[in-house]
């Protein structure tokens, strides 16, 4: 069975079980037994606002809860991030929030910022999504305040779209996000140019 004739909650089930690798990093399906780390991480201001849905404060709870739904949802693929030495420092997956079209969303603790890790976990996924799940077209956003996140996506190709607003639930309120897209023939040729850097083997 090629991959075409497969079903999509098929792929994403699949995609559930594989663990993605770079040269510092590795990408892995969350474990019940994360749930205490996962939250300390997520229990920050500064982490929940920059992301759409993560409450504030977050718990152990709202960990397990997370992990029940996705595990629940044949639509959403969720990875947590690590070091190589295992340290969880974040998250991301893709999902399509707004029922059709495939978004990539990522967040990392604090203490993990301004290493470089969001810009290697993000392609990873993105090569994930195109070579394995086989999507045609990727959206992301990043609020305008976090212009972080914005360089961490033009890194990795995607162009902008335009600013639309969206809720944040930590805030319980609507801001403007930047919207970005990537299709696969851009993500392919700027491969093959070498302007983003293809990853190297696991380590």
């Amino acid at each position: 069975m090629t991959l075409l004739e497969r079903r999509p909650d098929e792929i994403v089930r699949e995609s559930r079980t594989t663990t993605l690798e770079t040269p510092r990093l590795i990408l892995r399906a969350p474990q019940p037994s994360d749930a205490n780390a996962i939250a300390v991480l997520a229990n920050d201001r500064r982490v929940a606002e920059n992301t759409a849905r993560l409450p504030h404060p977050y718990t152990p709870a709202d960990a397990r809860a997370f992990m029940a739904q996705t595990d629940a949802d044949n639509s959403e693929v969720v990875f947590f991030v690590t070091l190589r030495n295992h340290t969880l420092i974040g998250a991301c997956g893709i999902a399509a929030l707004d029922g059709k079209h495939p978004e990539i969303g990522y967040w990392l603790g604090v203490p993990h910022w301004g290493k470089g890790y969001a810009t290697e976990a993000a392609r990873a996924l993105i090569d994930h999504a195109f070579t394995e799940l086989d999507y045609e077209t990727l959206h992301a956003g990043a609020r305008v305040s976090n212009p972080t996140s914005r360089r961490v996506l033009e890194k990795c190709g995607f162009q902008w779209t335009g600013v639309k607003l969206m809720r944040v639930r930590a805030m319980a309120s609507a801001a403007p996000v930047d919207r970005f897209r990537l299709d696969r023939r851009l993500w392919a040729s700027l491969k093959s140019w070498g302007t983003v850097p293809r990853l190297a083997p696991p380590i």
